[in-house]
């Protein structure tokens, strides 16, 4: 009889040891031409060669073997917006214009708790659609939707990161709480969520704009009694958005010296965009361990700029970098389309973004910005078993491509992450339990 603890995945196994140094780097990863990865009570028992770790699992043990696919940790997207899913594709705006006529509008509707279960549903399909196991989420103002996201994510098995976005001014009154109870709900999300199963509150300030002093006090509070919760927010994506900082913020040294101020940089703090940062900021954001998160399509959609990705790991050798979809304003939830754009928006500033480089951080790189290196984003012994199963012919046209490339790793990523989207996952598992099969 099976021993129901077990299963495992075979096929060609790839997971990174360390952050590649460009195109070429073999020793930042390691592959397995016919791996098997073996899963016991949702975490990765054992990887390695198939042939000889096969002969050691238990009698009837599910082995779901897919010998023409690329298996890779699942994929981390660490800037995601929750209450945004109705909001992608909406026309001819850019950043302050368009969280009031597209973003506010929709957000008010998750005071409902029916109507944040139901998109609620829709998230988790999606994500686990497109290969993701793992995302940090700003969810609305109101606890409702947290309690709808987590509750989800907690019946799939998945580990999710997210958090109540706090908002005390410059947002209409039903999105508004204040000082005190952005930090009185935040605290009994904590209580209600942090810590069960694999669920993580992440303390949300959304930005500058539309938190007061007295608010981002509160969430540096917050930060002291929690120092193992994540703080993310927004920096620097726009440059209206700048000079309404420092308008609101006229004794602050700039953008990022507002959340500096208030106890919110660190190394458990992610700021999306950081498109803007002066040189001065990008020194700040290394010294402090801060992360940079970069939003390539919506970037691109909202209009707001290339982040250089370059001058941030070059220039500033410290500087940690992540990399995300931004649904809504980023037009998809599949992490090969963002590297897409990821990599074209360095070919208009100048750096060849090698796949190597861009797998790593949609895996690996992106669970060290969160703080979860060993836990998720690799396929070593103890990390908990989310699986994408990658297939570099699922199209036509990458089909035809794939024809004139003879056992090239390099090139098969390059291909995913050029021509692929969800049509490219074949299956997509958490804790080891398959929860997307393409039909």
């Amino acid at each position: 009889m099976a021993d129901p603890a077990f299963r495992s995945v075979r096929g060609r196994v790839l997971t990174f040891l360390a952050p590649p140094q460009g195109a070429g780097d073999e020793a930042s990863y390691r592959y397995f031409v016919d791996g098997l990865v073996v899963v016991r009570d949702g975490r990765i028992a054992a990887v390695g060669e198939a042939a000889p770790l096969l002969a050691t699992l238990p009698p009837g043990t599910p082995v779901d073997h897919y010998p023409d696919a690329l298996i890779l940790p699942g994929f981390i997207d660490p800037h995601i917006h929750f209450p945004q899913t109705q909001v992608i594709a909406s026309y001819g705006t850019q950043l302050l214009e368009w969280l009031e006529k597209y973003t506010f509008v929709e957000e008010q509707r998750f005071a409902d708790p029916a109507h944040a279960a139901e998109q609620a549903v829709f998230f988790f399909d999606e994500l686990a659609r497109n290969g993701t196991t793992t995302a940090l989420a700003f969810c609305s103002v109101h606890p409702v939707s947290v309690d709808a996201y987590f509750a989800e994510a907690e019946r799939r098995g998945m580990g999710m990161l997210g958090g109540k976005v706090m908002m005390d001014r410059n947002a209409p009154p039903a999105l508004t709480d204040t000082a005190q109870r952005g930090y009185d709900e935040t605290k009994a999300l904590i209580v209600r969520w942090h810590g069960r199963g694999r669920q993580r509150v992440a303390i949300t300030p959304r930005f500058a704009i539309t938190s007061t002093a007295g608010q981002l006090a509160a969430a540096g509070a917050l930060r002291r009694e929690h120092p193992d919760l994540l703080v993310q927010t927004h920096l620097s994506e726009n440059c209206a958005e700048i000079e309404t900082v420092r308008r609101l913020f006229p004794e602050a040294d700039g953008y990022l010296d507002v959340y500096d101020r208030f106890g919110l940089t660190g190394e458990r703090s992610l700021f999306g965009h950081c498109i803007h940062l002066t040189e001065a900021e990008r020194r700040r954001m290394a010294e402090t361990g801060s992360v940079a998160v970069f939003c390539p399509t919506s970037n691109l959609f909202i209009g707001s700029g290339l982040f250089d990705m370059r001058k941030a790991v070059s220039e500033t050798p410290a500087m940690r970098v992540a990399v995300a979809t931004d649904v809504g304003g980023g037009t998809s939830f599949s992490m090969l389309r963002t590297l897409a754009e990821g990599y074209k928006v360095q070919q208009l500033l100048g750096y060849n973004w090698s796949a190597l480089e861009a797998f790593y951080l949609a895996t690996a790189g992106n669970a060290a910005a969160l703080g979860l290196a060993g836990e998720i984003g690799t396929l070593e012994p103890g990390a908990f078993a989310d699986l994408v199963v990658l297939d570099a012919r699922a199209t036509p046209v990458m089909a035809n491509r794939m024809a004139r490339i003879d056992g090239d790793l390099e090139a098969e990523l390059f291909v995913l992450m050029t021509l692929g989207d969800d049509r490219a996952v074949r299956a997509t598992y958490a804790a080891g339990r398959l929860v997307h099969a393409r039909s």
